[in-house]
């Protein structure tokens, strides 16, 4: 399993939000280049990237760190936020992104992530954030009545690369992931799924490891940043 450091951006800054608050950010690092490359140094082979403006304004909001990243950092690394047509989409790949993450638009608009992964085969994710079972847009804002399986069932025969699951209650509240949830969404369909929102501990890791389901990886945030997880023994566990 892969271990994805996240690195979620707000008005130029590496923040963690907690539930996805915008009001409620805790700034980590004012260099979010530095920061990445402090996670590339330490062993990550991927970087998890968030544009939390760029969710709520439905644009890209915090390219120039973005960018910065990409530069300094010789890792791929994925993106999610604001990402809602395909000129975004051919921008980011064309500087140097591995994968984008499309949440909004796998709702509204499911076309243009087929057509973005025809496009682009092994590039375009989806991300699907969940509040009790149902899927939230716009930067988490927007409650929908769809379900989180019928969305990703829903991209089965797309040739999307992977299914990012958050589970908003648990993101950025270090209660551990919703283990349950993510295995059995794992578990209904044959796209590798990573795991994201309240992984807190090496335990947690663990835990995703042996759940039963086929996971690509976990996306971790917070914990990092406390200290709570130590970040060389994740990466032995997460490979172990």
């Amino acid at each position: 399993m892969i271990l994805y450091p996240a690195i979620d951006l707000k008005d130029g800054q590496a923040v963690r939000l907690f539930k996805g608050d915008m009001d409620k950010a805790t700034v980590f690092n004012d260099d979010p280049a530095a920061q990445a490359m402090e996670f590339v140094e330490a062993g990550c082979e991927w970087l998890h990237l968030v544009d939390l403006n760029g969710a709520f304004a439905g644009s890209p909001v915090n390219a120039a760190p973005v960018e910065a990243i990409l530069e300094r950092c010789k890792v791929p690394a994925q993106l999610g936020g604001g990402i809602r047509d395909m000129a975004t989409i051919e921008m980011w790949l064309g500087k140097g992104l591995q994968r984008v993450i499309l949440g909004t638009v796998a709702v509204e608009n499911p076309a243009l992530v087929r057509e973005a992964a025809k496009a682009f085969p092994g590039q375009v994710a989806v991300g699907i954030d969940a509040r009790n079972g149902y899927v939230a847009t716009k930067g988490w804002a927007t409650e929908t009545d769809v379900q989180v399986t019928d969305l990703a069932r829903s991209f089965e025969d797309a040739g999307v690369a992977a299914i990012i699951y958050t589970d908003i209650n648990r993101d950025g509240a270090m209660q551990g992931p919703n283990i349950e949830a993510t295995a059995a969404l794992a578990n209904a369909v044959s796209i590798p799924v990573i795991a994201s929102g309240g992984v807190s501990s090496i335990a947690d890791l663990q835990a995703l490891k042996t759940c039963g389901a086929p996971l690509n990886g976990a996306i971790s945030g917070r914990a990092l940043y406390d200290g709570a997880i130590d970040l060389a023994e994740a990466l032995a566990v997460m490979k172990g």
